[in-house]
């Protein structure tokens, strides 16, 4: 018998011996276990009927999960009528609540929350969210959300209208007690419309003159800035450019307990985001990728960009700030939004959101647009028919 052979028979021997389970998903997933009871919260019609959605009023806050006692959500699933354009996903704000807190770990709207951008809906596959088909109509969460002294989740609805129609499930295990260690998820939405390029303009790529230096990270776009111990697991990204020059020369700045210069220091935005060289095709793998990227001239239009940090969390004792440039040096204006996503040691209050005015996307810029900025910059110029433009 070969050696190699011979030590991986000894090892397989050892493991049985030892009564150890293989590391993986699977092999956990056939270990029985001990004292845990699935349990699930969900929209059902309680007379027996098929009426199994809730009508959540205009301005309305609707509380959809309250349970008591020690228990780990691991799975919620929620969809919506009317569909997306007569509803705006982007008004519809999910809040959660830990351990009887008053104030809301998880703040955001509904519709960046799950993967989808500017009250948009396209499909999103990840591995711990899901906008599913058709057309992401359903969006789901795998995100593990421990609680040790009860959970809430509250719907508000700030579109305006009726949501008619409000389907969910929120499935979690009920316990005795918590597995050692375990953090509180939160997650925060963010909106800027990020701009500081000053009087050298929008310099991107040295096209008006020579590049300038961004030392400090002080205008940078914030993803996260945290304080507690804990650990980042990822991020939705939505990118509107104005301009059809590249938005993504901008690096990540990661500021980990209180350092003053980046802890981590990257190289561009899409290099963060596992991808190079400018990239605007859709791509979905389970822990990054571009579901949504602009289809316009350049890079002009809107691009979602994801990752989750699911083999590689991003740890911190005291302190986390997450920021990245919008455009090298911050020279470009962009619509930004973002939803972070983390755990800490216990369940602490997230900052407040942007309110519905200013998390308003701004209107898409087409040909049109382009064609009467030519227009004024001929006039400009005397209307010479001779006039090219470049």
């Amino acid at each position: 018998m070969k050696k190699g052979m011979t030590i991986a028979l000894l090892c397989i021997a050892a493991i049985c011996v030892k009564g150890q389970t293989p590391a993986t998903d699977l092999a956990a997933l056939a270990q029985i276990q001990q004292g845990m009871t699935s349990r699930r919260v969900s929209s059902y019609d309680k007379t027996g009927g098929n009426g199994d959605f809730l009508r959540i009023e205009k301005d309305e806050k609707k509380v959809v999960f309250d349970v008591k006692g020690v228990g780990i959500i691991n799975h919620i699933w929620i969809t919506m009528a009317p569909e997306p354009g007569a509803l705006n996903r982007n008004d519809i704000i999910i809040r959660m609540y830990w351990d009887g807190k008053p104030e809301a770990s998880v703040v955001a709207p509904i519709g960046p929350f799950f993967g989808q951008g500017w009250g948009e809906s396209y499909e999103f596959s990840s591995l711990p969210l899901i906008a599913g088909p058709d057309r992401g109509k359903g969006l789901v969460s795998y995100f593990s959300m421990p609680f040790a002294n009860g959970a809430r989740i509250e719907i508000e609805n700030q579109t305006g209208r009726a949501i008619d129609n409000f389907y969910y499930y929120v499935d979690y295990v009920a316990m005795d007690k918590l597995p050692p260690n375990s953090g509180r998820f939160h997650s925060w939405y963010n909106k800027q419309l990020a701009g500081s390029a000053g009087d050298g303009g929008e310099n991107e790529w040295g096209i008006l003159g020579k590049t300038g230096y961004n030392t400090t990270g002080k205008d940078n776009y914030v993803f996260a800035d945290i304080k507690g111990k804990g650990h980042f697991v990822g991020v939705n990204y939505y990118v509107h450019c104005p301009t059809p020059v590249w938005y993504g020369e901008g690096d990540d700045m990661i500021y980990i307990d209180g350092a003053p210069s980046p802890t981590l220091h990257g190289t561009g935005t899409e290099d963060y985001f596992n991808t190079a060289f400018c990239p605007k095709n859709v791509f979905q793998h389970a822990y990054y990728g571009y579901p949504r990227v602009n289809n316009d001239m350049g890079w002009l239009g809107r691009t979602h960009l994801y990752r989750f940090h699911i083999t590689d969390p991003l740890y911190f004792n005291k302190a986390f700030k997450f920021t990245i440039e919008h455009g090298h040096n911050n020279v470009l204006t962009l619509d930004l939004a973002s939803v972070a996503y983390w755990y800490q040691h216990e369940a602490t209050a997230v900052p407040p959101i942007p309110d519905k005015a200013a998390r308003a996307p701004k209107p898409l810029i087409n040909i049109g647009d382009f064609h009467r900025w030519r227009n004024e910059w001929r006039k400009s110029k005397g209307n010479d028919p001779q006039l090219w433009g470049n």
